[in-house]
């Protein structure tokens, strides 16, 4: 099925461009979104009436878009979910959860904006495009954790499970030291119990 592009779509064309594409694809997504007109001869002609007014609207739309990506671009996000002790997650983060945390923090997205490419199940920091225009695309970090605690601690550069290891290891640590101590505390009683040889000497120096 042949489209004519009203805007620039990745891997696509730029507008203007008549491009060859799957019936579904082009009915489910570009017509769909305003991102191009079938190319019928009456389309074709309305585009280019309309061309110098399209270009100057995505023009302006891409200044716009400049301006709050120079905001954005590698801002980071918490987002608290449920988790295993293995740091699987109760289910998934969406981009509806990216676009929701962002624009409580005063960035105004749409999920529609978000493109999250392998599904995000298990805590940690997960890198994510957003894409404020078809020609700005900016990263954000999602930071995926139990709590906020949880979340600054990955965002200092240890996993969950590297931060559990050494709460296990200190646990190990200080259970050996009170061993050790019980131990040495055992030997210094042990030493103010007199032997049976030291009591027979006392025995001897009576008079």
């Amino acid at each position: 099925m042949q489209v004519i592009l009203l805007e620039r779509v990745a891997k696509l064309g730029q507008m203007g461009d008549i491009v060859d594409v799957r019936p579904g694809y082009a009915r489910n997504y570009l017509l769909l979104q305003g991102k191009a007109l079938t190319a019928s001869k009456e389309n074709i002609a309305q585009f280019e009436a309309q061309k110098a007014q399209l270009e100057a609207r995505n023009l302006e739309t891409k200044k716009e878009a400049d301006a709050m990506a120079a905001k954005l671009d590698g801002q980071k996000f918490i987002v608290i979910r449920q988790a295993s002790d293995g740091g699987a997650l109760y289910g998934s983060v969406t981009t509806r959860d990216a676009a929701d945390v962002a624009t409580e923090a005063g960035f105004s997205l749409d999920r529609k904006q978000v493109l999250i490419t392998r599904p995000i199940k298990e805590l940690g920091l997960h890198e994510v495009e957003v894409h404020l225009h078809p020609e700005v695309m900016v990263t954000i970090t999602l930071n995926v954790a139990r709590s906020p605690e949880e979340a600054e601690l990955q965002a200092s550069g240890k996993t969950i499970q590297e931060a559990a290891a050494e709460e296990e290891a200190q646990a190990e640590f200080e259970i050996a030291e009170l061993f050790d101590d019980i131990g040495s505390a055992a030997t210094d009683d042990a030493d103010l119990v007199p032997t049976p040889e030291a009591a027979n000497e006392g025995e001897d120096e009576q008079p």
